[in-house]
């Protein structure tokens, strides 16, 4: 049976938390332990006094969609005031030091997803960054990566192209749990924070998180269940352009469609892709939805749906450039990469932003083997592996 940290932290909070320390709680809705009472009351009823709450992207208790901009509030349960780290601007991503002035310790608690764009944890590194410069200890409650610590996948964001979906030099599928993430930002990105990891007790880095026994609360609107975190590392890319992701449906990341597209044809284009990429553990079936917000919103649309046979064997960031090149193919007239601002960032597009370079995108404007872009990042992804090793909690994958 694995135990968070929080659990581990509440086994004995004076070890972590001195008596008379005032601390600020990073968090959202899953800072849960095994019965589902949240980090809030536990810590407030273990004698940590709280005194501010920060909220990352969909806020503390997770009511806003992606890319959102979230107001700063009192928290309706705790009635402890809120500081939103997802406000109308690039400069709200990182917490005023005024809000940190009077905390002596900020804990960290929220649960990941194992994937270079999820914000959760550029926003762990930007609260570190800011409370190292003013002195603050930084506390991170590790939780398990859903997807597990073994598999890492991609590159890693190139000079030119951070963004909030890529702040960090990570692998896409980085294999990490936020705490080694918060070791790694100390031992390779430059971040100065004086750092304590509540490790997870009984994680295996093996262990999905359905192994672990573990209550799987949604960590975002648009992430519903395990096996949308399975493919998420590779289907997000769809984000990057004209193409419904299946937000607005019940299917987020599983879905990818638009007016447009036949789905027999989508289907037949990406089943021939991805047995010429070697792609396995996925299936593709043709479908139609209609979402109900956000791209064709009320439209119908048309396209596949993703189903992971063999979640073991299945190379997510694979999928998703598959399902981008068979996308582009079976429409080339209609597809278009995104151009709105993505993650307050207009240039370079979203698509660079996602993949950490312009490679794949050029290689498929260009009509040339986008295969021979995912060949290249090998070394880079290999790098990634030898530099994580040394702050690594639960053993060698």
């Amino acid at each position: 049976m694995v135990r968070p940290g929080l659990e581990v932290l509440l086994d004995d909070p004076r070890a972590f938390v001195p008596p008379r320390t005032r601390a600020a709680l990073v968090c959202n809705h899953t800072a849960v332990d095994r019965r589902l009472r949240h980090a809030i009351e536990l810590l407030s009823g273990a004698g940590v006094t709280l005194v501010r709450l920060f909220g990352p992207e969909h806020g503390v208790r997770a009511t806003a969609q992606d890319m959102e901009h979230v107001l700063e509030h009192r928290d309706p349960v705790s009635g402890l005031p809120v500081v939103s780290l997802y406000g109308r601007d690039a400069a709200s991503l990182r917490p005023d030091p005024a809000t940190l002035a009077d905390v002596d310790l900020v804990l960290f608690d929220i649960q990941d997803v194992g994937a270079r764009y999820y914000t959760y944890q550029a926003t762990l590194g930007f609260v570190m960054q800011v409370a190292g410069r003013l002195g603050k200890p930084v506390v991170v409650l590790d939780r398990p990566n859903p997807i597990g610590g073994v598999t890492v996948e991609g590159n890693t964001v190139q000079p030119g192209f951070e963004s909030f979906v890529g702040a960090f030099p990570l692998a896409v599928r980085h294999g990490m749990t936020v705490g080694e993430l918060a070791r790694y930002f100390v031992a390779h990105c430059g971040v100065v924070c004086d750092l304590t990891v509540v490790p997870c007790d009984g994680w295996r880095r093996s262990a999905w998180f359905d192994q672990t026994g573990l209550p799987w609360v949604f960590p975002s609107p648009n992430l519903p269940t395990l096996d949308t975190a399975t493919v998420y590392p590779g289907m997000c890319l769809v984000e990057a352009t004209n193409v419904s992701e299946g937000r607005g449906t019940t299917r987020p990341f599983h879905l990818a469609g638009a007016p447009w597209l036949d789905p027999q044809r989508l289907t037949a284009i990406l089943e021939r892709i991805a047995t010429d990429a070697g792609l396995a553990g996925a299936a593709f079936r043709p479908a139609a939805f209609a979402p109900t917000f956000q791209k064709h919103a009320g439209k119908g649309c048309a396209g596949v749906e993703v189903h992971v046979t063999d979640r073991e064997r299945l190379d997510a960031l694979l999928l998703g450039l598959v399902v981008i090149a068979g996308l582009r193919e079976a429409d080339p007239a209609a597809f278009a990469w995104r151009a709105e601002p993505y993650e307050f960032v207009a240039d370079p597009p979203a698509i660079d932003l996602l993949t950490g370079s312009p490679a794949f995108r050029e290689a498929l404007d260009r009509g040339d083997d986008w295969r021979r872009v995912r060949a290249e990042w090998e070394p880079d992804r290999r790098a990634f592996l030898e530099r994580r090793t040394g702050v690594l909690l639960y053993g060698a994958p």
